[in-house]
């Protein structure tokens, strides 16, 4: 971020507005947050500021989920995640930024016609550890290659058509684990530079703000019409990232 002054406005915008939607939906902290940073910060900084606002956001919705985990569903999840973050966090290091615009915009448009559509394609709720872990593997990859900790695994928990609860059971333990690997191994990297810790701090504030009023709404607004501008909103985002 070199015009930190000019451009630290739309860095706060960002993470107030990926905040919001995660403390209303449960996940996409970073499908919003990035689809403006990506504009204004390098790939490992924005990877890095979504791993650790991510692990707040996430963290403290786990905690408020903690009777409904079911360890045994999960291990497979976990287990992949460990093995694909530092993948991830490997290719992350020699990324183009360019490229990962593009993949961020890619994934962004992917997942919001998918949500928007809802295809009637389900996968069985019963399914082998393997593939569960294959998964997680994947979702582990993602996550440490572009901070967006859960989005493999909340499609996925979505194909299986799994309870609005249990996925939300599933996935956001899932993004901790992928948040905590990363943030360990982008720290032994020394990827968490001066300049990234300071924008940390000045977005804890707004990370707050938005994650307090997005629970604060969360089953006060019709979800079904609010769900779609959120989707139209990422879609939007992501067709600006490729183009």
């Amino acid at each position: 971020m070199d015009g930190i002054t000019i451009e630290l406005p739309l860095f706060l915008l960002a993470t107030f507005a990926g905040a919001f939607v995660a403390g209303l939906s449960g996940f996409a902290f970073g499908l919003v947050a990035a689809s403006l940073w990506l504009y204004v910060l390098t790939p490992l900084q924005s990877a890095s500021l979504i791993v650790g606002f991510g692990l707040l956001v996430q963290g403290y919705s786990v905690w408020k989920l903690r009777s409904a985990l079911d360890w045994r569903r999960l291990w497979p999840f976990m287990a992949g995640a460990v093995l694909g973050v530092p993948a991830g966090v490997s290719l992350l290091t020699w990324a183009d930024p360019k490229s990962v615009r593009i993949a961020v915009g890619t994934i962004l448009i992917a997942f919001s016609l998918y949500a928007l559509l809802r295809p009637q394609l389900k996968i069985s709720s019963v399914v082998p550890p393997a593939a569960d872990m294959a998964v997680g593997f994947v979702n582990g990859l993602v996550g440490g290659l572009t901070g967006l900790g859960g989005i493999i695994i909340t499609i996925w928990c979505n194909l299986r058509g799994l309870p609005k609860d249990v996925q939300r059971a599933t996935f956001q333990p899932v993004a901790v684990v992928v948040f905590a690997v990363a943030a360990l191994l982008l720290g032994a990297k020394g990827a968490i530079t001066f300049e990234t810790a300071k924008l940390f701090a000045l977005g804890l504030p707004f990370l707050f703000a938005g994650t307090w009023l997005g629970l604060k709404l969360f089953g006060r607004i019709d979800e079904t019409t609010f769900r779609k501008i959120v989707l139209a909103l990422l879609l939007i985002s992501g067709v600006a990232l490729l183009f």
